[in-house]
């Protein structure tokens, strides 16, 4: 048992799945000199320990086809090709699944247009599953894979520590939870919601081996760890939802908790993005929970209970309320995020006498959190209480 641990926490068998999908550092055999732009070789930062906080920005964007360097100190560069194009663009795309931009637009969609019950039973699991897996990266300090031998696609999470995914947690825990709070609500296939419940966790699951970011143990325990989560609290999801919306102290305890929990996060020799990450999701989620009670209290349901049922074909007039539901409220939220970032940036700058774009002012603990904390808690509330109200109001029910 030993050995397998040992065996699925290395490095190699994260190679070997790169190469068996079209993946190859430069100049390895196999896949070419790598100097060729027909050959789609490129440049990425590739990083290892203390380098990889020096050069996680380093890499550059772009469409693959063509040779690119990313800025970085020496060694930190490592070109690669690409073999496979199907699979390069399916798990850069299935990554970007479990990445912010994500999360600001399917967790405001579910409740703008399916059911606001899935929705908090959703954001409530995500950031309970994403504080856990945030905070046992910086208590256990597992290495990411080495690199070489495996390829690094992505620079910013290379600052973090592997264990566990909290890309193969998030993916766990949202199509999962997803697919529990509707079986019993929507008429669809029950063998449909299960398979695509397993195959959105599992592209990302692999997504975040082809991109270099985890060890195969990395990604097994997140969604191990989140499996368990959820089904800790799937018997409590009742319970949980109706002190949400019903306890005169839920406005208080969703700021102060999760203010406590950032302020108290585990401290690191280096910055990490993890704890403003952090900061972020729990911020997020305590301004959707206020605007959940102040909603539930206050105001009627603006939305049908089912405002989109999960059935085909989708009636079309149905569809072109739910996409400008969206597209409206996606531009409220952008705009809001865009504000109180520069407000709060602004007010704290002025507060401690730095810069707004001053990185390393912006990531002190006395910035970070009320920054990130205060921005995307506007963000939550935003989406749960003012988008709503202004579907409401252009007629968008």
């Amino acid at each position: 048992m030993a050995r397998l641990l040992g065996t699925l926490r290395s490095s190699q068998p994260v190679a070997r799945f790169q190469r068996s999908c079209g993946l190859f550092p430069a100049g390895e055999e196999g896949g070419g000199s790598g100097s060729d732009p027909a050959d789609g070789s490129r440049d990425r930062g590739a990083c290892n320990g203390a380098a990889a906080l020096r050069c996680r920005a380093a890499a550059g964007r772009g469409p693959p086809g063509g040779v690119r360097s990313g800025p970085g100190p020496q060694g930190c560069t490592q070109k690669y090709i690409v073999k496979n194009y199907f699979y390069y663009y399916l798990f850069r795309f299935s990554a970007a699944l479990g990445e912010e931009i994500f999360y600001i637009t399917f967790l405001p969609f579910t409740y703008w247009n399916i059911d606001h019950s899935v929705s908090r039973r959703m954001i409530i699991v995500w950031s309970i599953v994403m504080y856990i897996g945030q905070v046992s990266k910086d208590i256990l300090k597992w290495p990411r894979p080495l690199s070489p031998p495996v390829v690094k696609l992505e620079m910013r999470t290379n600052a973090e520590y592997g264990m566990p995914s909290t890309h193969a947690m998030a993916a766990t825990a949202i199509s999962f939870s997803f697919f529990i709070a509707t079986m019993n609500q929507y008429k669809y296939p029950f063998e449909l919601g299960l398979v695509a419940a397993f195959v959105f966790s599992t592209l990302v699951c692999l997504s975040r081996l082809y991109t270099g970011m985890h060890t195969v143990l990395d990604v097994i325990g997140g969604a191990l760890i989140s499996a368990v989560l959820l089904m800790l609290l799937y018997p409590a999801w009742d319970m949980i939802d109706h002190l949400l919306l019903t306890s005169p102290f839920c406005p208080l305890l969703s700021i102060v908790v999760p203010l406590v929990l950032c302020y108290n996060y585990p401290k690191l020799d280096y910055y990490s993005p993890t704890r403003g990450d952090t900061t972020t999701i729990l911020g997020a989620t305590a301004g959707a929970t206020v605007g959940f009670w102040l909603t539930h209290q206050y105001t009627a349901p603006v939305y049908a209970s089912k405002s989109l049922e999960l059935a085909f074909p989708l009636i079309t007039s149905k569809l072109v309320v739910v996409l400008a539901r969206f597209f409206v409220g996606i531009l409220v939220v952008l705009l809001t995020r865009w504000l109180m970032k520069s407000v709060v940036l602004g007010a704290l700058g002025y507060r401690y006498k730095f810069p707004i774009r001053d990185l390393e002012a912006r990531r002190r603990l006395e910035v970070e959190v009320p920054y990130k904390f205060i921005t995307y808690s506007s963000v939550g509330f935003t989406a749960t209480v003012i988008v709503p109200l202004l579907h409401e109001l252009l007629g968008l029910k």
